[in-house]
C-alpha cells in the first residue's frame, strides 16, 4: 500500500518571516483516519500555496483572471462551451436545474436516492417549483432506460406534471451508471424534449475507474454540476459545465441567491490545484491519486469478505458498503470498535479518500477481525445451544 504517511511533530511548522503554517496543510491532517465520508478531506500545502499566488480581482464582474481561466480550463477538460464557479454541489445542482425550469407545471425525474430529492433541503420544490419524479431502478443499482421509459410523463396529460428535466447522479454511493446506459438515455431525452442534468459530485471516480472519459460522459448532458470539496479535496467549491446560453442564466440565479464572489481567485486556484494533482490532467484522469483509492478500497472489500463478511454490492470505486445485518453487526458496535482503533466510521459505509493513510487501513482490518470474531463466537454458542 506504500509508505505510511506521518504529520510533523509540531503544530506548527515556520516558512519564513512570521508566516506560520499548520501541520494540517503538511499532510493528510484530520482525514487520515476519517472513513465516514470523502467530504472530510482537507486542503494541501500545494493549495494554500496556489491561494497565495492568485489574483484578487472581481469575478461577478468576470475580471477575477485566476477564476476565469479556471472556468475555461474546466470547460476545455469537460469539451463543454462554457463554466461556472459556484460554492457547492447543492447550489450547483440548484441553479443548473432552475436554469432548464421556466415555466410550472413541470417535473424533475431522478433516482429515488439521489441527493437532489433527498438531500438538498427541498430546493427543487421551492427553487424551481419542480414536482419530483422519483424512479425506482429494476436493477436496484442505477437507473436504465427502461426505468426512464416507465416513470417519466411525456404526455399532455393534464392531470400529470411533465418531465422536463431528467437527472442522473453518478456515482450514486460509489455504484457507476455506465456510460453505454446514459447514451441510451441521453438519445430519448432528446428525442422527447427533455433536458438532461448530471449530479456530478463524484463523475471523478466514474471516470478514474475507467467507465469513460469527462467528454464521453459530459456529451449526454445539457448542463452538468461537478464538485471539488469531496474526493478532490479543495476547501470549497464546484462547477456547472454547459452551454455558454444557458450558464449565462445560471449566472444570473447565482446572483440572485447570493452565490456571487468577489475575489473567487482563492477558491477557484485551490480548485484547479485538487482537479490536476488529485484527478489529473486529463479527461481520463492521467496521473491523479482517485485510482489509488479504487485499490485501496478493493482491499478493505477483500479483508471483510476473507472473514466472512458480506457486502451489499460490487466495490467500483471509493466506497466499500459492508452488508452489516447479514453479519449480525450492530452499527453501533462497529463505530464504537472504530472509536478504539482511532478510527472515524459512520456506519456500514466505508468511504476511501486521497488522504486516508496505510495505517488508517491496517487498523481497519484490527476492527474487521474483532467484530468478525465477536460473530464467529455468537454463531458457535448458538450451534451449541441447539445442539443440546
Amino acid at each position: 500500500m506504500g509508505s505510511i504517511e506521518q504529520a510533523p511533530p509540531s503544530d506548527e511548522v515556520a516558512t519564513g518571516g512570521n508566516l506560520k503554517i499548520s501541520s494540517s496543510w503538511l499532510s493528510s491532517g484530520p482525514a487520515a483516519f476519517d472513513f465516514r465520508t470523502d467530504t472530510i478531506t482537507t486542503p494541501t500545502l500545494s493549495m494554500l500555496q496556489a491561494i497565495a499566488q492568485s489574483s484578487l480581482m472581481d469575478d461577478v464582474y468576470k475580471e477575477d483572471t485566476t477564476t476565469t481561466e479556471f472556468e475555461k480550463f474546466i470547460a476545455e477538460l469537460t469539451g463543454k462551451e462554457d463554466a461556472v464557479l459556484v460554492m457547492s454541489g447543492t447550489m450547483g445542482n440548484q441553479i443548473a436545474l432552475r436554469s432548464h425550469l421556466t415555466q410550472p407545471p413541470h417535473a424533475i425525474l431522478s433516482h429515488h436516492r439521489s441527493h437532489i430529492l433527498n438531500a438538498e433541503a427541498g430546493g427543487c420544490a421551492v427553487l424551481s417549483q419542480a414536482h419530483m419524479q422519483a424512479s425506482y431502478p429494476a436493477n436496484g443499482l442505477y437507473l436504465t432506460l427502461e426505468d426512464i421509459k416507465r416513470d417519466a410523463v411525456i404526455s399532455s396529460n393534464i392531470h400529470h406534471a411533465p418531465t422536463r428535466v431528467i437527472s442522473l447522479e453518478n456515482t450514486l454511493a460509489g455504484t457507476i451508471t455506465p456510460l453505454a446506459e446514459i447514451q441510451k438515455i441521453s438519445a430519448f431525452s432528446r428525442e422527447n424534449g427533455v433536458k438532461m442534468h448530471l449530479d456530478g459530485a463524484r463523475i471523478w471516480e466514474a471516470v478514474a475507474a475507467g467507465a469513460g472519459s469527462l467528454r464521453e460522459y459530459l456529451d449526454c448532458f445539457d448542463t452538468a454540476q461537478m464538485c471539488f470539496s469531496k474526493g478532490l479535496a479543495a476547501p470549497i467549491g464546484s462547477v456547472i459545465v454547459g452551454p455558454r446560453k444557458t450558464l449565462d442564466h445560471c449566472r444570473w440565479i447565482r446572483k440572485m441567491i447570493g452565490g456571487g464572489v468577489r475575489q473567487a481567485g482563492v477558491i477557484s486556484a485551490a480548485a484547479r490545484v485538487a482537479v490536476e494533482e488529485n484527478f489529473g490532467k486529463g479527461p481520463n484522469g492521467e496521473g491523479g491519486k482517485l485510482r489509488g483509492t479504487h485499490e485501496k478500497a478493493k482491499i478493505i472489500e477483500k479483508m471483510w469478505t476473507s472473514r466472512g463478511g458480506k457486502v451489499s454490492r460490487p466495490v467500483e470505486t471509493n466506497m466499500v458498503v459492508l452488508d452489516l445485518p447479514y453479519s449480525g453487526i450492530e452499527t453501533a458496535e462497529l463505530i464504537r470498535v472504530g472509536k478504539e482503533e482511532g478510527l472515524k466510521i459512520m456506519g456500514g459505509r466505508i468511504v476511501v479518500h486521497c488522504q486516508i493513510v496505510d495505517e488508517a487501513v491496517m487498523r481497519l482490518e484490527r476492527v474487521m477481525e474483532r467484530v468478525l470474531a465477536k460473530k464467529s463466537v455468537a454463531v458457535v454458542q448458538e450451534e451449541k445451544s441447539d445442539y443440546r
